[in-house]
């Protein structure tokens, strides 16, 4: 499928019980035995984050769970539609268990994607249900494996870099990914130019008000998720905060006076900017995240995610399950993020 039949497919399967599933097969780019394996405690729905350290296999008619390969142990960031997605997918899962209370066939598996028993699927099932959702749709037939591939693609074309895209799919090297992805490549190189943000900032100014300090628990391995949040404070002045998530602590604040938007924005690009180069840190992405806001309310916000880097690499033999507390136990959603 091209980009424009698999939406046309999310679009025919928007009603389905499971339709977050398969959005998050289109878009996270995740292997069936992975999916299958998530379990609530290791996804955030605040801080917008999944960590994969196991998965599902089948031998002789049997599932095991079972580590991944090293390679293959990695955290994927989630966007806001993400979170969306699976924070209206938990509230649907929580009322469907809670339905089944005190019933014996009720199964407590705690993975993200079950039956409405709890029972987790069977990775056959999950096949055959997209095979069949697929001839109703009327696209080309694809097998599910295949979502894995066509999640890379739109990446690629976004503007991603092939390491970022190779991380999240779970490549042991960047020139797998390359060699697989070779017919977009021509393409990316077009739009190299197109970045929505500048890597380097015009020339503004701003005053400290806290000095950014980024926590260590804010790393998951050596990669760290920061929104850079501005609001209009008064007049032309602009407040501009950084933090992982909507009640996450505050790592730093600066000022600054300006016209817009956009000025906010260059502040808080600067700002972080400078604080990484200090502590020998890496920007690896910056994403404009300002047209998630309604159209009437953007001249008076600025929004901004960063993703930093440590120079050194993670020891995934210490990654176990996220000390953030499970999804289950409520909290904010990350629609918390379109508050400023």
């Amino acid at each position: 499928m091209d980009p424009e039949q698999t939406g046309q497919f999310l679009d025919s399967v928007k009603g389905a019980r499971l339709y977050s599933l398969w959005y998050m097969f289109v878009f996270s780019g995740r292997r069936r035995g992975e999916m299958r394996a998530l379990p609530w405690p290791e996804v955030s729905l605040d801080a917008l984050w999944l960590h994969i350290s196991a998965q599902m296999v089948e031998v002789a008619h049997r599932q095991y769970g079972e580590a991944p390969k090293a390679e293959s142990v990695r955290t994927n960031w989630l966007s806001l539609d993400h979170g969306e997605v699976l924070s209206r997918w938990q509230d649907q899962e929580t009322k469907e268990l809670n339905e089944w209370a005190g019933v014996e066939a009720r199964v407590e598996s705690d993975r993200v994607w079950t039956h409405e028993n709890g029972e987790p699927l069977h990775p056959d099932w999950v096949s055959r249900r997209f095979k069949r959702l697929g001839e109703l749709s009327g696209l080309p037939p694809v097998r599910l494996h295949d979502l894995r591939h066509i999640s890379a693609t739109p990446a690629l074309l976004g503007k991603a870099d092939v390491k970022v895209v190779q991380e999240r799919l779970g490549h042991s090297s960047r020139q797998i990914t390359s060699d697989t992805y070779t017919s977009v490549l021509p393409e990316m190189m077009r739009t190299e130019a197109e970045s929505t943000l500048s890597v380097v900032p015009r020339e503004v100014a701003y005053d400290v008000h806290q000095k950014l300090e980024i926590a260590p628990n804010a790393f998951r391995g050596n990669v760290a998720v920061l929104f850079a949040h501005g609001a209009r404070y008064t007049g032309n002045t602009w407040v501009v905060g950084a933090q992982t998530g909507p009640r996450a602590p505050l790592f730093g604040e600066i000022h600054t006076v300006g016209r817009g938007q956009e000025h906010a924005a260059d502040a808080a690009l600067k700002w972080i900017r400078g604080h990484c180069a200090s502590q020998g840190l890496e920007i690896l992405r910056v994403e404009d995240l300002n047209d998630q806001y309604p159209e009437d309310q953007r001249p008076h916000f600025a929004w901004l995610r960063f993703f930093i880097t440590r120079p050194e690499r993670p020891d995934v033999s210490q990654w176990g399950v996220p000390a953030s507390p499970s999804p289950r136990s409520g909290g904010s959603r990350s629609r918390a993020y379109r508050r400023c």
